[in-house]
This record gives C-alpha cells, structure tokens and sequence, in this order.
C-alpha cells in the first residue's frame, strides 16, 4: 500500500504513538512518502526508513491510496487542499484538541491500521465549497471543505455585505462579516455565530451573519446547487476574504462567488464512527452532571 502523510508539530508526549505508527507501517512494508516540512520536524524525533519519499503542496501523489493526516481539524483541512482533485481517501489521526474530522485517537493507531488494512472501513463523501473570482485570491487553491468568509478587516467598523442567490438579490447583511458553511463546516465557525448543526450529507449551504446589527437577520439553509454571490461595502478600503484556514486581504471592488466544488474530499470513517457519535461527544450532548452523580 501507498501511503501520504501530511503532518503537524507535535508534543514530545505524543512521539512515541507516532513512532508506532511508522513502525507498524514499516512491519506491514508500506511504501511511504511525506510532505517535506513534516518529514524535516520528525526526522530527530523518529526513526524513519531511508526509502521514504517526499512531497510537496502541488505535487501530483501518483498511486497513492490513502493520506494520513497527523494533527487536529486544521491539519485535516489543509490535507485536503495537498489532496484536492485526486480524492485520495483521507484517514485523520487526532492529536490535536477537538477532532471533529481528524476521529481516530492518537492511541488507537495499531487498531486502525488493522481496520484499513482488512477494509473495515467506509468513504464518507464531504462536499467542498469552491470560490470563484476576477482575481486569483486564493493562489490557485480556491476550495475548501468547511467554509467561505467575508470579514472586516481588524478594528474597522462594520461592513456591508450584499448577497444575491443565483443572481436574485437576498439580503444586505450590515454586520461584521457573512459566513457561507458547508454540512462539514456547519459544526465549525458558523455554529458559533448561531447557525444550525446540518447532517453531512444533506447538500446544503449555510449563510450565517457574524455579529449582525439588525438582531432580526438569521442564519440561512440554502441548496449548494445555488451561486451565491457578494457585492463588499465598508469604510476601509478592503476586507478579509476567508476559506477554511487561510485569509487574505481583498480590494471592495473585487467580485466573489460560492459554489459547491465539483469534487468531494474522501474521509475514512471506520465502522464504529458515525457523525451523531461524534456530536455526542465532541459537544457533551446530554451531558449532566446530575447523570455523573447518579452513575
């Protein structure tokens, strides 16, 4: 089997769980690439074959069959930017804080290599949201998997975001800033803005105001059928544009459209993992301490 891994720094605490990764990996003659700047951060720390390979952003991964993805959420959604159009499955080892996406323990390594190994798996098909423009904003990576923001630049005073759906004008959003989530990303910074948890495979957007000045306005569940386009007015001169991760400032005269990505990232889900599970624990549903005493 081919393998890819893209990876975070991580703490010397979790070294040794990372060490039995490679090590089973190795036992099981995998045959290994890694992206550089991870491959430079582990090669003191972890012993390593010397056939390895690596690889960098834009690189075509040719025959490769699966992705790990060592770090928490964020190192998950940059993965899939490595991945992009090839849809290599993606399998996320968690050694970060949440693990929404990345949902396989850190010391739980050994058990799912067994199960990737066997098959004992399913590819959970994740929607992407793509944004198009008359400027190249986004360097030529102009996808991602949980959500498109148009934010206020740092202390400057709110801005205004008019929203058309396919062409047809929805609203005027004077707030600090308009998210556009996908099912992925509806757990992610739209929840906080008060938007709606949706079930990954519901074909949906999300458009939730941050910080609006009319409390009246609402987060909004559209179909990812739908363009959905901006028109950016403000004091200042510019504004963040935001997808997943990675911001950049943009002029108010640039035109910026959402639209679901023609492709779809490919998560390995093993058997035992379902996405109401993870909500359950991730977010302490039905958590109650009255539970805990009794128990």
């Amino acid at each position: 089997m081919r393998i890819a891994i893209l990876g975070k720094p991580f703490s010397d605490e979790t070294a040794p769980f990372i060490q039995v990764l490679f090590d089973e990996l190795v036992r099981r003659k995998a045959e290994l690439y890694i992206v550089d700047h991870f491959k430079q951060f582990i090669s003191n720390t972890i012993a390593i074959p010397d056939a390895v390979q690596s690889f960098t952003r834009g690189d075509r991964l040719e025959g490769v069959d699966v992705v790990f993805s060592i770090g928490g959420d964020g190192t998950l959604l940059d993965s899939v930017t490595y991945v992009g159009a090839q849809q290599i499955p993606i399998m996320g080892i968690n050694t970060g804080r949440l693990g929404f996406l990345a949902t396989i323990p850190h010391d739980s390594i050994t058990t799912a290599l067994d199960a990737l190994y066997k098959g004992r798996y399913t590819i959970d098909e994740r929607a992407l949201i793509r944004v198009d423009s008359d400027l190249d904003v986004f360097e030529g990576i102009n996808f991602g998997l949980n959500e498109f923001s148009v934010l206020k630049r740092d202390t400057s005073s709110m801005i205004v975001v008019h929203t058309y759906i396919d062409g047809e004008y929805l609203n005027s959003y004077w707030a600090d800033g308009l998210v556009v989530a996908t099912p992925t990303g509806s757990t992610g910074y739209s929840l906080s803005c008060g938007g709606p948890l949706v079930l990954p495979q519901t074909g949906n957007f999300v458009i939730s105001p941050v910080c609006p000045h009319n409390l009246n306005v609402r987060p909004m569940i559209v179909s990812d059928r739908s363009v959905i386009s901006f028109e950016v007015e403000g004091r200042s001169s510019s504004y963040l544009a935001s997808l997943d991760s990675r911001s950049v400032s943009v002029d108010m005269n640039v035109q910026l459209a959402v639209r679901r990505e023609s492709f779809t990232a490919r998560l390995i889900k093993l058997h035992h993992v379902n996405f109401l599970s993870t909500l359950r624990n991730k977010l302490n549903w039905g958590y109650d301490k009255r539970n805990v005493l009794l128990g």
